[in-house]
């Protein structure tokens, strides 16, 4: 076959993580073929543990991280008191002669600075596999899926320190699987649970609900429908949204202060579940309990709604904002005649001519560039100690999206920061600069797709961290 080096650059970035040295060579051949070659990898889109925390573990040591930090601070109060007490008193020479009490003792051991929280520890220990995952990947098509999906199915690592281990949990066993388990785990597992507020739900006429007086939440519901499955304007309504809330009351964790063995893990609570049937999207759902939920779930999973909301939303992401009508198409019949087979409709989407277009429509998120960035420099792994810090600078804090929506996927969203890239650029290229060859990265990385004005400048540039700046700052380098 005919070797294309510009088709396998442009692969490279669409729908990988961009070149590392000698890539565009390996796939010039068969640029489609190697995407596909990657989906069918053994154990695709899974990472080495390396001894991370399981999301249950994770929220165990948090709770009893601050437990302990609350207990300290509240001695270390109770010292202050008694002092304050004892300098007031009119015989000060008997509190001189007391012995430490081992309360005093204990309170003398100061909180661990908030840098040297287990919590703070571990993140940065998810957030390296994250992004080394990335870096180190032969192409990373299969990568750039779980980010996806990750941000599809997005929690808040503001809201629960389980961020992490819930993209190596529900996300990435499922990401080339049915989108029905993709969904199924994604929902029920405790960080979603926690950051929609369905772990405080009830059914308001439950037991629980009857008793405290309280009653369902609907966040969880109502992005069910209108972020992860169906999509916003899709025909259900406010008593859909309230119904589907009700049928997943019960999905709760274990409180960590009654279970030290499994708080944090799921549980199905039936003391909170509201009893009755429910409608849901005019299909009647008797109470089964748990398998309530899971049998809404399961039919909004193959819902045609939901096959065109998912098949919009890829296309989108890697192809162009307003994606070709044909393409949606190809990947929502996909959807639908596959029962939502994730590995076939990712290969439909490199398989759809569509998907080909010479023109790079889209603006990489600021992690993509700086994932991208590093791959060309031909490094095997990130300093996420200044990645995560950076990438908040530039408006992607890492499990951190701005709502349930997860982060914006137009180039409307990127736009306003690339201000803030060049700063990041120049910081680059400031540290790094005299160690890297701004000549080669450039064949490396869009060799085929730069321009000769993109050459001119980077060969021009007057120093060696000014053209590792024009380089990274090259729209060929900026878009996919």
């Amino acid at each position: 076959m005919a070797l294309d080096p510009r088709v396998a650059t442009l692969a490279l970035h669409r729908f990988g993580f961009g070149p590392r040295p000698g890539a565009i060579a390996a796939v010039a051949s068969d640029a489609q073929g190697a995407l596909i070659a990657e989906l069918d990898q053994p154990n695709a889109g899974k990472v080495t543990d390396g001894g991370l925390l399981s999301s249950g573990v994770a929220n165990r040591t948090a709770f009893e991280f601050n437990a302990t930090r609350q207990a300290r601070q509240r001695l270390e109060a109770r010292r202050q008191e008694v002092a304050k007490k004892e300098a007031a008193s009119p015989y000060p020479e008997n509190a001189a002669m007391e012995k430490p009490t081992e309360a005093k003792s204990a309170a003398a051991t100061p909180p661990a600075p908030e840098s040297e929280t287990p919590m703070r520890e571990n993140f940065f220990r998810e957030a390296k596999v994250h992004y080394d995952a990335a870096i180190t990947a032969d192409i990373g098509f299969v990568e750039r899926l779980v980010w996806f999906w990750s941000n599809h199915f997005c929690v808040n690592a503001d809201a629960t320190v389980m961020a992490g281990a819930y993209e190596r949990e529900a996300i990435r066993p499922h990401v080339l699987g049915k989108f029905v388990d993709l969904l199924l785990a994604a929902e029920s597992h405790p960080a979603m649970l926690i950051y929609l507020d369905n772990a405080s739900s009830m059914g308001p006429d439950s037991v629980a609900g009857i008793n405290r007086n309280r009653g369902i939440n609907e966040n969880l519901g109502r992005e069910i429908l209108e972020l992860h499955t169906l999509g916003v304007r899709a025909g259900y309504r406010q008593d859909d949204v309230v119904s589907l809330a009700k049928a997943i009351t019960g999905w709760t964790i274990y409180a960590t202060a009654y279970n030290p063995d499994h708080g944090g893990e799921f549980l199905y609570h039936p003391r909170l579940h509201e009893p009755g049937p429910e409608t849901v999207i005019g299909k009647e759902y008797r109470d089964t309990g748990v398998e309530q939920g899971r049998a809404v779930l399961a039919d909004l999973a193959r819902h045609p709604a939901t096959a065109a909301h998912v098949a919009t939303k890829l296309a989108r992401h890697f192809i162009a904002d307003e994606p070709p009508p044909a393409l949606i198409e190809t990947l929502t019949k996909t959807f639908l005649d596959t029962d939502g087979d994730l590995w076939q409709v990712s290969r439909a989407l490199v398989a759809a001519p569509e998907s080909w277009s010479p023109d790079q429509a889209k603006i990489k998120h600021p992690s993509e560039w700086l994932v991208t960035a590093i791959r060309a420099a031909g490094r095997n792994s990130g300093d996420v100690r200044l990645m995560v810090p950076a990438l908040n600078r530039l408006g992607e804090p890492l499990w951190r999206p701005p709502a349930p929506k997860g982060f914006g996927d137009g180039n409307d969203d990127w736009l306003d920061g690339l201000a803030h890239r060049l700063d990041t650029a120049n910081a680059i290229a400031q540290k790094y600069g005299d160690r890297l060859d701004s000549q080669a990265m450039l064949e490396t990385s869009i060799g085929p797709l730069a321009s000769a004005e993109t050459r001119e400048a980077v060969t021009r540039a007057e120093t060696r961290q000014q053209a590792l700046t024009l380089l990274l700052m090259a729209p060929e380098f900026q878009r996919r």
